[in-house]
């Protein structure tokens, strides 16, 4: 059976969160992995079924109500996301980002759309900040969340960068950005 991104995402969350049912996964990604990894929800509710049928997750269906259906991960299981967390990552990092989008083909369209753009997109990059750091406010000394608050300063990372980059943009200075990248390089170092 080939896994793909979603099985895995599947077989890792109840990995961490115990025996879950589709709701449950929804739920814990909408508030974790969420913010950065995009995909249609209603594979939660599908994903389950196919990697139960393959053995990877074990299915406890209530007899009764609303028959809710509870999956918990398999010895099989961890041992697919363990090969699959050990093994290298070929694919290179892919930033699916409509605004980066759009600017490419800015010349298409009207002056000033350029400008909202950029404004508009500061102000996400500044509200996904204030939440990123609010979580870490939160959650940053509780020794269960260590391990995915490395996730969390990642993501932190890339708003604090795409801000850079939008904010230049509006205030029409990239060759300031430019040179602080320059000065960041080790190798454009004399």
């Amino acid at each position: 059976m080939r896994l793909s991104t979603t099985s895995y995402l599947v077989l890792g969350m109840i990995a961490l969160r115990g025996p879950s049912t589709p709701y449950d996964l929804k739920r814990s990604v909408s508030r974790s992995v969420g913010y950065f990894w995009h995909f249609p929800h209603a594979q939660l509710y599908s994903e389950p079924d196919r990697l139960a049928e393959a053995g990877l997750l074990a299915l406890d269906t209530e007899d009764t109500g609303r028959r809710r259906k509870t999956y918990s991960l398999t010895g099989p299981g961890r041992t697919a996301l363990q090969e699959w967390l050990a093994a290298p990552t070929p694919q290179h990092f892919e930033m699916r980002d409509v605004a980066e989008l759009k600017l490419f083909f800015n010349e298409a369209g009207s002056p000033g759309d350029v400008d909202k753009l950029a404004r508009e997109q500061i102000r996400q990059h500044e509200e996904r900040i204030a939440v990123y750091e609010a979580m870490v406010e939160r959650h940053g000394g509780d020794e269960w969340a260590e391990p995915r608050m490395i996730t969390l300063e990642l993501g932190l990372e890339m708003e604090h960068s795409a801000l850079r980059f939008w904010s230049a943009l509006a205030d029409g200075d990239l060759d300031r950005l430019r040179r602080e990248r320059a000065e960041r390089d080790p190798r454009r170092r004399p």
